[in-house]
């Protein structure tokens, strides 16, 4: 089943009864309804949204990643469920007892993915008009080269290359969290990417504290940093459609218009382990594999394969 995304940009009081997120609208006196299990991901993006503890507490006990944002309308908190997997306190201990050659070969795993999904859509997107892409050689060679626990910081190369060449010529883009735009899109894709698998991770039964590669004592979400890797460029590929297809004057700003695109990447179609799956569903197949792998089952992490699109 997919989960929905809903976003709450204006006045609004929400409240819950008989498990529907009940809406109402002050500024209509209208009142509208949702069933809260097929609700994912609810992102309040007003200072004027008034909303129950009662809805909070059936959100969370239904696993929905809450997204804050601050008066400058930027994601600034995420909640999420204390206790979301049956088999949590037994996960939890495999995941703390893993040592440092699995965590370094679940990382390495991870730059892989992500660098190969990095050159699949470096290559659609630079092959536009052309009858059919062409492979990115050099992204495609470093992604063979990654070794264990990345020791050489191949990201680091390949990032640099990828984000040099992928407007090219269009624009000087330099990808930098306060830079210019669209690096607001990319910030905001990212932000619901991240609790897109944070939640996941919670509902795997695993600690989104404590990563396999980060390790930043003062972020929360080490882990759904390290596992959203290979996911980014499916952001990024949101993110070009805008740039594309719109003027450059409609994006210096992150408007309402804009965010309704950004909000379908949790629905997105990937393909994973040979199968086509929303980004959400994906993500969950991701971190239960992750879980597989602390305990032993497993070798491989289940990542989405762009190339195969």
């Amino acid at each position: 089943m997919i989960k929905r995304t809903l976003y709450f940009g204006n006045p609004a009081y929400l409240s819950t009864h008989l498990d529907q997120l009940v809406i109402k609208l002050p500024d209509t006196g209208e009142t509208k309804t949702a069933p809260i299990e097929d609700i994912g991901v609810l992102i309040l993006d007003s200072q004027q949204l008034t909303i129950s503890q009662a809805l909070m507490a059936r959100l969370l006990a239904n696993n929905i990643a809450v997204i804050v944002c601050d008066a400058a309308r930027h994601p600034t908190g995420l909640l999420l469920n204390l206790d979301g997997n049956t088999l949590q306190s037994r996960i939890f201990a495999v995941q703390l007892d893993a040592s440092e050659p699995l965590k370094k070969q679940l990382w390495q795993q991870t730059i892989v993915a992500k660098i190969q999904n990095q050159a699949a859509w470096l290559s659609q997107y630079t092959a536009r008009g052309a009858l059919w892409p062409v492979p990115d050689k050099t992204l495609t060679n470093m992604a063979r080269d990654v070794k264990s626990g990345d020791s050489d910081n191949t990201e680091a190369m390949a990032a640099g290359y990828y984000w040099k060449n992928l407007w090219g010529k269009e624009f000087d883009f330099a990808r930098d969290r306060y830079g210019e735009p669209p690096n607001n899109m990319l910030n905001y894709g990212y932000a619901l990417l991240r609790a897109v698998v944070a939640r996941s991770l919670v509902g795997s039964g695993l600690l989104p504290t404590l990563g396999i590669h980060h390790r930043n004592q003062y972020n929360a979400y080490c882990l759904a940093d390290d596992i959203m890797e290979p996911y980014r460029p499916y952001v990024d590929k949101v993110v070009c459609g805008i740039v594309t297809d719109t003027p450059a004057a409609e994006w210096q700003e992150l408007t309402p218009a804009l965010k309704k695109r950004l909000l379908g990447i949790p629905a997105m179609d990937v393909r994973i382990d040979g199968q086509r799956s929303p980004l959400m569903n994906a993500a969950q197949r991701t971190t239960a594999s992750l879980a597989r792998c602390y305990e032993g089952k497993v070798r491989r992490l289940l990542y989405p394969d762009m190339a195969a699109e």
